[in-house]
Formats: C-alpha cells, sequence, structure tokens
C-alpha cells in the first residue's frame, strides 16, 4: 500500500485520473486530499456523478474537510466507522471515499497523523448571494477545538504528522492573497489557533491546502494541484 497526497480539487478529478494512471495506483494505495475535495458542495445528482466516477478509480480518497463543502455527520447517508485507528465518514454506496472526522489521529504508514480541517470562506458573500453552497460550520466549533486539544493532551502533544486544510497564521502565504480582499475583514480565529498548537506541538512534517499555492517552509507543506508520496523525502 502506498500513501499519496494532493491539494484541494474543487470537484475536479482530472489530475486525480491521470495520477492514477501514470503510476498504475491499486484500489488500497490511498490519495490524501488537504480539504475542498469538492465532493459534498453541489448536492444531489452532481455530487453523487462526483463520487461514482471516484469510486471508478483505482485509489481509496481520504479526505479532511475544507471550507467549500459540508460536513458529512450532516449529511443523512453518512456513516461511521474505524479506519486506520480514527474515525471517519463514509457511505456505503461509496466504501472507498472517507472523511476524517476532526481530531482523530490515524495511523498511516507508522505515522501518527493528526487531522485538523476547516477554515474562514473569503468568497462567504458572493456564494450566499449566488446561493451556492455555503455552511455556517466550516470553520472548527469550539467543541471541534477542544476535542483536538484534548487528542493532543493523550499524545502528549506530540504526533508525526499534522494534516489540516489551512495553516497556523504564522505561515500564511501574504505574498498570494488576492488584491481586492479586505484582509482586515477576513476571520483568521482558525489560523491564530492553529498558531497556538504549533508553537506547542512535537511534530515532523504539517501538511495543508486552501490557499492555491504550492511552497514550502521549514516542516510546513503548503499543497495545490502537484502530488507527492506521504511523508516521502
Amino acid at each position: 500500500m502506498k500513501i499519496y497526497i494532493t491539494g484541494d480539487t474543487h470537484g475536479r478529478f482530472e489530475r486525480v485520473e491521470h495520477f492514477c494512471e501514470r503510476f498504475e495506483t491499486k484500489r488500497e494505495d490511498i490519495l490524501i486530499i488537504l480539504g475542498d475535495a469538492g465532493i459534498n458542495f453541489s448536492g444531489g445528482r452532481y455530487d453523487r456523478m462526483k463520487k461514482s466516477f471516484l469510486e471508478t478509480l483505482p485509489i481509496t480518497i481520504f479526505s479532511i474537510h475544507g471550507n467549500h463543502e459540508q460536513r458529512p455527520y450532516t449529511i443523512d447517508s453518512y456513516q461511521e466507522k474505524l479506519w486506520h485507528g480514527g474515525t471517519v465518514y463514509y457511505e456505503e454506496e461509496f466504501p472507498n471515499l472517507f472523511f476524517a472526522k476532526d481530531g482523530e489521529v490515524f495511523d498511516l504508514n507508522g505515522k501518527q497523523s493528526i487531522v485538523i480541517g476547516g477554515a474562514y470562506s473569503i468568497d462567504k458573500m458572493m456564494r450566499l448571494r449566488y446561493g451556492y453552497g455555503w455552511w455556517p460550520d466550516e470553520q472548527p466549533s469550539q467543541e471541534i477545538k477542544k476535542n483536538v486539544e484534548q487528542k493532543l493532551d493523550e499524545q502528549g502533544w506530540k504526533v508525526d504528522v499534522v494534516l489540516s486544510h489551512t495553516t497556523p497564521l504564522k505561515y500564511e502565504p501574504v505574498e498570494v492573497f488576492l488584491p481586492g480582499v479586505n484582509q482586515s475583514q477576513v476571520d483568521k480565529t482558525t489560523e491564530v489557533w492553529l498558531d497556538g498548537i504549533e508553537d506547542r506541538l512535537d511534530y515532523e512534517k504539517w501538511y495543508c491546502g486552501h490557499y492555491h499555492v504550492e511552497k514550502k517552509v521549514d516542516r510546513m507543506e503548503i499543497m495545490f494541484e502537484n502530488f507527492d508520496e506521504f511523508c516521502g523525502k
């Protein structure tokens, strides 16, 4: 079994299909999507079409929560089960599409990996104006934050890998911020909270997506359309 990782897909999976073809992946291989997979965004038959397509690919999808998708536990068709040591959400019809529960620690090829999803949407008002999907629980709630910190307490504030959607505040790639967005009006409470997590945590690698850029700083890696082997050199 091999584990790969990539950034936001937003419901477009052509590059995933090409990746599977190029590397001749198998169903037992895993692809981590760092949020905004876009699988639970449109609702109804549009989401079913995307899920049905992904089920045809020779790979297992493991997604964390982004800010452009509905949380699976708010959708009636999702169930919970234990997978690689942590809780995931899945649908019986699509048994190889998994969403991680925030705060869970997964054993991924021997790497203890905690998942912390969610972020603020700078396009919130546009999505509301035009009737696109937006959900008020896009950022981690106080309950989720408490659960994450409790899990880290249990781990002695030491994990191998962090999988988050957004970054700690200090690692925000400000050079790619959109010039028309007033950053003073952007809710950065999740990034500030992650900053405190990062300051305390003993970890080897931190992966995140969200910013549509590819960048490495120290142990932090922001991914977008690139693929990599999970914890590869």
